[in-house]
């Protein structure tokens, strides 16, 4: 009997060493993927916000005080409405006055034309016929001096009534000429008309500008004046969002300018609802640089129709309202897909650097990651376990998303790739495939990492 169970406990610690020992020298489980033929499509996603072609300032261009303010903050408005008032009594007082004088210069012109014309001619007649008189009267006066029964003195003052009556007629002449079309009368009264005409103008325009009115269809943004305020030129009463299709604009980091381009197609959302999403259009890039933030400035269009026809949507769409945006950059039909996590650093390479080589079971490593060199953009490193050892390869990878990653060489479809935890090369392992993800979710943030890495995962505020 001692001796059985000393059988017993000799054979259960050998089990127990056994196990140890399995334990011990079994190779690790780790996790793999198999490459695969995919869609593959990479987003750019940042922030955005709502805003109109164009706004406007309205001020007044006098001095004036506010009588009424007509409209309010977020009402419609059309071409040609009032919006504002300011007082007008004194301005109506000098358009009456300017009027006045107008109509005063318009009457003595009429009378340089008619009677006053009349009267000048009536003078010139007198003149001619005493100029008559006189020269017959020297006539007479000279004959009787000649004869002797009139002294010369006589003769000398018929002679001075002639030269008087000349300049007599001389002065009407010049009175008559003076007020025909040509006179200078005729002249100065007609530019006092038009002086006078002009200064009404002047006060007709400035009674007009009392009224503010809206330039062209639009919704009053701001609201900045009150009745009884005094408002001079220069200073902003409202703000107009001019109508017009919807414009939003995004501060994007500069890393990501190389992948934004004109006509690329978003959708959007905004923060506020988020249910509802609409589709957008990359429209422009600025040329500018933020030097302050290190931003691009980039605006896009709304192309959703639905949208467009939805006006309770587009209502609820307001000004400097903030967006997010998830614009397709780049997109693959079909493309070689790996997992994003299956990169590995090139320090976790073999020493001797011979990449995919299996130094223990001998396996020859795939021909064409010779042909990639070291300074490729595009060159990684993966892992495989195909004889149940780990081994490093090189390859060249192309697009990526947050998710996913695209190798254009070194790897072929169906070849399984480490992710996760994993032994250093040319330890052996136990792989278990599992499921890849998907080539179609995931994006650049706009405000990634400063390694510039394309597939960083953070969100953008710059453009709130």
């Amino acid at each position: 009997m001692v001796r059985r169970w000393w059988w017993l406990a000799a054979l259960a610690l050998v089990l127990a060493v056994a196990a140890v020992v399995f334990w011990r020298v079994r190779a690790p489980e780790v996790l793999a993927v198999a490459a695969q033929m995919q869609p593959l499509q990479r987003t750019l996603q940042f922030s955005a916000r709502v805003a109109s072609r164009s706004r406007v300032d309205l001020g007044a261009t006098i001095t004036g005080r506010v009588q009424a303010v007509l409209v309010r903050e977020g009402d419609s408005v059309q071409a040609g409405q009032t919006v504002l008032q300011l007082e007008e009594t004194e301005l109506q007082a000098a358009l009456a006055q300017a009027v006045a004088g107008e109509q005063q210069a318009a009457a003595r012109l009429r009378g340089l034309r008619s009677s006053g014309r009349s009267g000048v001619q009536a003078g010139v007649a007198q003149a001619e016929s005493v100029l008559v008189a006189a020269q017959a009267d020297a006539q007479r006066t000279r004959e009787l001096v000649a004869s002797g029964f009139l002294s010369p003195a006589r003769r000398d003052d018929s002679q001075r009534a002639v030269a008087v009556a000349q300049a007599q007629l001389d002065a009407a002449r010049a009175q008559a000429q003076a007020v025909g079309e040509q006179g200078s009368d005729l002249a100065q009264a007609q530019a006092q008309l038009t002086l006078a005409g002009a200064a009404t103008q002047a006060a007709r325009a400035r009674l007009l500008q009392t009224r503010i009115s809206a330039p062209t269809a639009a919704q009053v943004l701001v609201r900045a004046v009150e009745p009884g305020q005094i408002v001079q030129p220069g200073r902003a009463l409202l703000t107009l969002s001019l109508q017009g299709p919807l414009q939003l604009v995004a501060l994007v980091d500069e890393r990501y300018l190389q992948q934004l381009q004109p006509g690329q197609t978003a959708q959007v959302r905004a923060d506020a609802f988020p249910d509802q999403a609409f589709g957008a259009r990359v429209l422009s890039i600025s040329p500018l640089v933020d030097a302050q933030r290190g931003a691009v400035e980039v605006k896009l269009e709304v192309t959703d129709a639905d949208l467009a026809a939805d006006a309770a949507l587009r209502q609820r769409l307001r000004e400097d309202m903030t967006l997010s945006v998830d614009v397709s950059t780049a997109r693959r039909d079909q493309a070689l897909v790996v997992p994003l996590s299956a990169l590995r650093p090139a320090g976790a390479m073999p020493a001797d650097g011979a990449d995919g080589a299996d130094g223990a079971d001998g396996a020859a490593g795939t021909p064409a990651t010779a042909a990639i060199p070291a300074n490729d953009p595009g060159r990684a490193t993966l892992w495989l376990a195909p004889h149940g050892r780990v081994q490093a390869r090189t390859v060249r990878t192309g697009l990526r998303n947050l998710e996913a990653v695209e190798v254009l060489q070194g790897l072929a479809a169906g070849e399984a790739v480490l992710v996760g935890p994993a032994p250093a090369p040319g330890s052996r392992v136990r792989v278990t495939l599992v499921p890849a993800p998907t080539g179609n979710q995931g994006g650049a943030s706009a405000a990634g990492r400063r390694d510039g890495d394309a597939g960083a995962a953070m969100s953008n505020a710059m453009g709130r």
